[in-house]
């Protein structure tokens, strides 16, 4: 007998081993027949695989969440299908789901171009259509290399051999076709409906290597319905017109170039908004009893290897050789705080010391990673380190979660998710340190009044974290703040401060940023508000532009008054036609456009447009100046 207990709470009992479907069946058709897949106490399986003990079951539909990756995996087989059948002669070789998608990479000689897309997906839908029952199968290990060799699958044979263990292999067949995989998949090809669609054409190194051969990858999207799709295909085309990089270069802020790879070449207009956004949260801190430091760009290898840096970072760091010492430029500036802490005694009255750092650091990320300011190697931290006690840590979680939560709603961000990051197989200190590093930060994010999703084997070399996700204006999720709890790196670098009992004691290390990096930060900005910043932190607030030239005395003092209030205006008597004008200025993203011709000079009025508005409202100027003053104030000075 076995009993199934199913998520209403009820329980049915067969009398011996039951597969999925077969419950479906029990419980009624219309489920029997919209069943793709079933969760074994909390593991997903095929609808086919017996269920032999007492378990705690789930029969996934398109409706679950969880189904996506489902769907999306077997669209990747789908679509490898339906390349052997159209290109004989391709081999498959790693095919994942992967978020909002899916791709596999083939080996072949010809190159597939945009054009082989389309007929890909036009024999995709065919294969759904044949309604190919997908059979599960387990192959030895001997029979499976010798199988796909015998078929010219060379990759697919090096990659069985490469597996760890003994264990047998999975086979899955869909009809003629079948591939190696873990699984699970659905019961047939006609479950996948055909809610998908190819996107784009890739290369990727064969497993990751650049020494490898280089394959051919085509990534697609696979939804549950139609509607998913569309919402989807939609996002990406709002997210196209968002570009930062191309917004960047429309509103002349920045640009990159192959002689500085990985770095901005900040413009006038950026390099403001940047320092806008850079004094809004210096004074943030300030207010919240941070001290501002700054450590060096360049440091001797030896404090890498004592914090551990070296060993888990070097990769990524950028070298120099000076009189026969090795110096890192720094990826990080912990080690450098804990180096200014450590100078003179520290008591616990001194504690917790706030000490931030808008730290310039470098990362020798590949050059294929690198993506606008989103992935970049020069990059400046809105970074700091919260020196305390044990019994701080709490009290310092809910203060730097209610400033950071703070600062995201004055920059547009409502929407915080927040990730417990825990330990990582590879990390510093003993279990019993990661005991009480974890135990603690769970207690402060508790305390602090926040929900959270657990991220496992996440967390830094040092401790665990907390990991803060923004929604942005179309749905998109960026991972930008962090909290981090660390035992470990006080200890490495011989920080200590002396208690109340006269004793020394290690300080607790918590690592803290809300923005992340200023340059991706800038980049999700830009998107976020589609090139349409606040006006607080617009690069040019403000353009006044005459309708003819008889204005243009009024207009100059226009110009002036609104430059006395500190707002940043420019002028615009050129001898267009003023259609031109607001066209240009609106295409340039400024928030304000005050237009002033021979009524307006002669009544000492505006007529002020607004970005993305269609309604002209006509001020007195001192009124004008008033208002704008108001709006261009930072929302931290605001009364």
């Amino acid at each position: 007998m076995v009993a199934i207990s199913l998520p209403d709470g009820s329980v049915r009992e067969f009398d011996g081993p039951v597969t999925g479907l077969r419950i479906a069946e029990d419980i009624g058709p219309g489920l029997a027949k919209a069943a793709l897949a079933v969760t074994v106490d909390g593991t997903m399986v095929d609808l086919t695989l017996p269920i032999e003990a007492d378990a705690e079951v789930s029969i996934l539909t398109a409706k679950d969440e969880a189904a996506l990756e489902l769907l999306r995996h077997d669209a990747a087989h789908v679509m490898a299908q339906a390349v052997q059948e159209l290109y004989p002669g391709t081999q498959v070789t790693i095919g994942p789901a992967i978020e909002n998608g899916f791709y596999y990479d083939f080996a072949r000689e010809e190159p597939f171009t945009p054009d082989d897309l389309g007929k890909i997906e036009a024999r995709m839908v065919e294969i759904v259509k044949r309604d190919l029952p997908i059979v599960r199968e387990v192959w030895g290990r001997d029979r499976a290399v010798e199988y796909f060799t015998s078929i010219g699958e060379s990759y697919k044979a090096e990659l069985i051999e490469s597996i760890p263990g003994t264990e047998d292999i999975k086979i899955y067949r869909q009809g003629d076709w079948l591939d190696m995989c873990r699984g699970p998949h659905l019961p047939s090809t006609g479950k996948l409906g055909v809610h998908f669609k190819l996107m784009k054409l890739a290369g990727a190194y064969w497993r990751g290597d650049s020494r490898n051969p280089m394959l051919q990858r085509i990534y697609g999207t696979a939804w549950a319905d139609k509607k998913q799709l569309a919402n989807y295909l939609t996002m990406l085309e709002e997210a196209e017109k968002r570009d930062h990089r191309r917004l960047g270069q429309e509103m002349d802020l920045f640009h990159l170039q192959e002689e500085a790879q990985g770095a901005v070449f900040w413009h006038p207009k950026g390099w403001t908004v940047y320092r806008a956004l850079q004094n809004y949260i210096r004074r943030r801190l300030d207010a919240a009893d941070y001290v501002e430091v700054n450590t060096p760009m360049m440091v001797d290898r030896s404090l890498w290897e004592k914090s551990g840096h070296w060993e888990k970072f070097r990769e990524h760091m950028f070298i120099s050789e000076a009189e026969e010492k090795i110096l890192a430029m720094k990826p990080m500036n912990c080690p450098c705080h804990i180096q200014i802490f450590r100078q003179g005694i520290k008591s616990y009255r001194d504690l917790p010391l706030r000490m931030a750092e808008f730290g310039a650091c470098h990362r020798n990320e590949a050059s294929g990673a690198l993506h606008g300011l989103m992935r970049v190697r020069a990059f400046v931290q809105d970074d700091a380190h919260i020196f305390c006690t044990e019994d701080q840590i709490v009290s310092e979680t809910q203060a730097f979660c209610a400033l950071l939560k703070s600062v995201y709603k004055d920059l547009g961000f409502d929407e915080v998710k927040v990730k417990f990051s825990d330990r990582p197989d590879v990390r510093a200190g003993s279990d019993a340190t990661w005991d009480k590093a974890e135990a603690a930060l769970k207690e402060a994010t508790d305390a602090a009044g926040l929900a959270w999703t657990l991220n496992p084997g996440e967390g830094a070399f040092y401790g665990p974290k907390l990991e803060f996700v923004l929604r942005d204006a179309i749905g998109r999720d960026w991972q930008c703040g962090t909290l981090q709890v660390d035992f470990v790196l006080p200890d490495r670098l011989g920080a200590d401060y002396v208690g109340e009992d006269g004793d020394k004691h290690r300080p607790v290390m918590l690592h803290r940023a809300i923005l992340g990096t200023f340059e991706r930060f800038m980049g999700i900005l830009i998107e976020n508000c589609a090139g349409k910043f606040p006006l607080w932190l617009a690069p040019v607030q403000a353009v006044v532009s005459t309708i003819t030239s008889d204005a243009d005395n009024y207009a100059q003092e226009v110009f002036q008054a609104l430059k006395a209030k500190g707002i940043r205006a420019t002028l615009d008597v050129r001898n267009e036609k003023i259609n031109y004008k607001v066209r240009e200025h609106s295409v340039a993203k400024v928030p304000v456009i005050l237009v002033v011709g021979k009524k307006e000079a002669e009544e000492n009025t505006v007529a002020i447009r607004r970005l993305g508005g269609n309604v002209q409202e006509v001020l007195a100027l001192a009124d004008a100046l008033d208002t704008l003053q108001l709006e261009s104030v930072p929302p931290d000075l605001r009364g």
